[in-house]
C-alpha cells in the first residue's frame, strides 16, 4: 500500500483534540479514583495504628498522635514535597489561571504521605482538598504525558479535581458543582462534560473497592409540621454567625503565624496537635474527619447539648490545626460542625416548640451543609450535597432555606470568602464565582443608539442612496437584504458607482456590491458584540424575533462610552498610534 494512502486513512481514524480530552477525562477518572483508595485505606491504616479501635482509651496515645503527627506531616511537606504546601483548592486555581495547567508532580505523592499521617494521626481535618489537589495532579500529569495543546492543559486540572473530589466524598454531582463553583469559578460549557465523565469514573472505581454504601447511613426524612422551616432558619442563622466567627478567627491566627514563621514553623503545628488531643481525650469524636460521630448523631445518640459541645470543639480544633499550617482539609470539619448544631438546634427546640417537630436526625442532615454554605460561599454545592447524601426531595426546601439565610448571613457579615482569604496570605489574586455573581454584565442594548435612518435595501436608487450615505456619521450606509442579512456600503463606493454614467437610474444591488456584516442582538454581551466589528466602523442591531427589523446601531464610540473609555483618550492614544507607525515606516 502506497504510504500517503496509509497516511490518509491512518487520519480517518485519528481523534480530534476534543475528543481525546474526553477519552482522558475517563482515565483521569479511572486513576484518580484507584489514587483515592488508596488514600482512604492509608488513612485508616494509620489511625488504627496510632489511635486503635477507639480514640480516647489510651491517654498518652490520644494526647500525643496528632501532635506528633501534625509535626511530621509539616516536615515532610518542608523538606521533602515542598510543592504539596497550601490549599488544594487554590493552588489547583493558580494551575487554571496562572501556570497553564501544571501541577507538579510531586504534589501527589506529598499531598498523599502528608495527609495521610496528619488525618489518619487525628488532626481535625478531612480528606476532601487534598484529595481535589491529587486529582488535580494526577490530571496534569496526564496532559504532560499525551502532549495537550495549553488551551486543554488550563482545562485538564479542573477534570482532576473534581474525579478527586468525588472520590473522597462519594458524591459526583457535588463534586462537579463544587469544582464549578469554587475552583473554575464561571460556568463553562467547554470543561463541563468532562468534569462530569471524570467524576463519574472517579466513584465508580470507588464503589467497586471501598462498596456501594452511602457515606452517611440517612434515616427517612419527614417534615412534620410547616412551623418547623422557622426551626431551620435559625439553624441557618446560627450557623453563618459561627461561619463568620471562624473565618475571621482563621484569617487573624494565620496571619500572625505568618509573621511569625520562623518561631511557629514547628512550634504551631505540635501545640495544635496537642490541644486536638487533650480535647479528644474526652471528646473523641472531634478527631480525624468526624464522618463516623456525624453517623451516629444521624440516629440520635447524643443528647442536644452534647451536639452543641462536638459542634464548638470541632470548630476550635480546626481552627487550630488550619492555621498551624497543618496537612489536611476543611470539607469534613464544616460538614461535622454543621450537622451538630443542625442536631442540637433541633433537639434543644423539640423542648419548647409548641407543636410536634421531626426527630433531631433529620435536623442533622438538614445541618450538614449550613456551616459549609457559610464558610465556603458555594450555596448550590452545599443544598445538592445534602439532596445527593439523603436522596430525598421532601428535604429540599428545609435545605434551601438553612443554607440560603447561612450563605447570606455569613456574606453580610464578612465581605471575604474563605479560600480568597487563604489565596491572599499566599500571595495569590485568584477569581471566584461570587465575584462573577456580582460582575454587571454590559449588554449591547446598554451602549446601542437608535438608527440614524430608515436602512437601504437592495431596491433602493442610487441617488437615494448617497444622500443616506452622507446622512450617516460612520461615512457608509447600511443594507438590509434578504433572509435577515445585512450589508455595508462604504460612501466612497456610492459616489464612484453615482458618477458612473453607466449606473443612472439602476439600483443599489445592481450597481454596488455590499460587505456581508454580523448582525447584534439587544441582549448580546458587549464582550461578545466587540469581537464581531472586524472593518466595520458600525454594527446593526436586530430583534431576534424579525432579523430583518433594525432596533439600534452599535459603534466604537458607542463601546467606549459604555466601558468608560474617555474619548480625548482614545483620540490620543490614536493618535500616538499613528505616529509610531509613521516612525516605523521611515527608512
Amino acid at each position: 500500500m502506497n504510504l500517503n494512502v496509509f497516511r490518509a486513512r491512518l487520519n480517518q481514524f485519528t481523534m480530534s483534540e476534543d475528543h481525546r480530552f474526553l477519552v482522558l477525562s475517563i482515565l483521569i477518572g479511572i486513576s484518580s479514583g484507584l489514587l483515592i483508595v488508596c488514600f482512604h485505606i492509608a488513612i485508616d491504616f494509620i489511625h488504627w495504628h496510632v489511635l486503635g479501635t477507639a480514640a480516647g482509651t489510651n491517654t498518652a496515645q490520644t494526647l500525643l498522635s496528632p501532635a506528633l503527627g501534625g509535626l511530621a506531616s509539616v516536615a515532610l511537606i518542608q523538606y521533602v514535597f515542598r510543592a504539596a504546601r497550601g490549599s488544594g483548592v487554590n493552588h489547583t486555581k493558580s494551575a487554571l489561571y496562572i501556570s497553564n495547567g501544571y501541577v507538579p508532580s510531586s504534589t501527589v505523592p506529598g499531598k498523599f504521605l502528608a495527609c495521610a499521617l496528619s488525618i489518619g494521626a487525628g488532626n481535625s481535618l478531612g480528606p476532601e482538598d487534598p484529595a481535589l489537589q491529587m486529582g488535580a495532579g494526577t490530571a496534569s500529569l496526564f496532559g504532560r504525558v499525551f502532549r495537550l495543546t495549553r488551551d486543554s492543559m488550563r482545562r485538564i486540572a479542573p477534570v482532576g479535581a473534581a474525579a478527586g473530589i468525588a472520590a473522597a466524598f462519594n458524591t459526583p454531582i457535588t463534586a462537579v458543582l463544587f469544582v464549578m463553583e469554587e475552583v473554575v469559578g464561571s460556568w463553562n460549557a467547554r470543561v463541563l462534560g468532562s468534569i462530569v465523565l471524570s467524576t463519574v469514573s472517579a466513584v465508580v472505581v470507588t464503589r467497586w473497592f471501598l462498596g456501594d454504601q452511602p457515606l452517611f447511613h440517612v434515616p427517612e426524612f419527614t417534615l412534620t409540621h410547616p412551623s418547623e422551616l422557622f426551626v431551620y432558619a435559625g439553624i441557618g442563622m446560627i450557623a453563618g454567625l459561627l461561619a463568620v466567627l471562624f473565618v475571621r478567627g482563621a484569617g487573624r491566627l494565620r496571619a500572625w503565624v505568618d509573621r511569625h514563621e520562623s518561631k511557629t514553623r514547628f512550634a504551631a503545628p505540635l501545640i495544635a496537635g496537642l490541644a486536638v488531643g487533650f480535647v479528644g481525650l474526652w471528646l473523641p469524636q472531634v478527631m480525624g474527619a468526624g464522618y463516623e460521630a456525624v453517623d451516629s448523631a444521624m440516629h440520635n445518640r447524643y443528647p442536644w447539648n452534647t451536639l452543641l459541645i462536638l459542634a464548638l470543639a470541632k470548630v476550635v480544633a480546626t481552627l487550630l490545626c488550619f492555621s498551624a499550617g497543618t496537612p489536611g482539609g476543611m470539607f469534613a470539619p464544616t460538614v461535622f460542625t454543621g450537622a451538630m448544631i443542625g442536631g442540637g438546634i433541633g433537639a434543644l427546640a423539640q423542648q419548647f416548640w409548641p407543636v410536634p417537630l421531626s426527630a433531631p436526625s433529620a435536623y442533622v442532615l438538614v445541618g450538614i451543609g449550613t456551616f459549609f454554605a457559610g464558610v465556603f460561599r458555594a450555596p448550590m454545592t452545599s443544598v445538592f450535597m445534602v439532596f445527593e447524601v439523603s436522596a430525598s426531595y421532601v428535604i429540599i426546601v428545609p435545605v434551601m432555606v438553612a443554607n440560603i439565610i447561612s450563605y447570606l448571613m455569613s456574606r453580610s457579615l464578612e465581605p471575604v470568602p474563605f479560600f480568597a482569604m487563604i489565596a491572599h496570605h499566599e500571595g495569590l489574586e485568584l477569581p471566584t464565582l461570587e465575584h462573577e455573581r456580582e460582575r454587571r454584565t454590559i449588554c449591547v442594548e446598554d451602549a446601542m443608539q437608535p438608527p440614524w435612518h430608515s436602512p437601504a435595501t437592495p431596491a433602493s436608487p442610487i441617488a437615494a442612496a448617497v444622500e443616506l450615505g452622507k446622512q450617516t456619521p460612520e461615512g457608509g450606509l447600511l443594507v438590509a437584504e434578504e433572509s435577515g442579512r445585512w450589508g455595508w456600503l462604504p460612501l466612497c463606493q456610492l459616489e464612484e458607482a453615482a458618477v458612473d454614467p453607466a449606473a443612472s437610474g439602476r439600483t443599489v444591488g445592481e450597481a454596488t456590491q455590499t460587505q456581508t456584516m454580523p448582525r447584534l442582538y439587544p441582549d448580546m454581551s458587549l464582550d461578545a458584540a466587540l469581537q464581531c466589528f472586524g472593518p466595520f466602523p458600525v454594527l446593526p442591531v436586530v430583534s431576534r424575533a424579525d432579523p430583518s427589523r433594525l432596533v439600534g446601531v452599535l459603534t466604537l464610540q458607542d463601546v467606549h462610552r459604555a466601558y468608560g473609555i474617555a474619548e480625548t483618550w482614545t483620540q490620543n492614544d490614536a493618535g500616538k498610534g499613528r505616529e509610531n507607525q509613521a516612525s516605523l515606516s521611515q527608512p
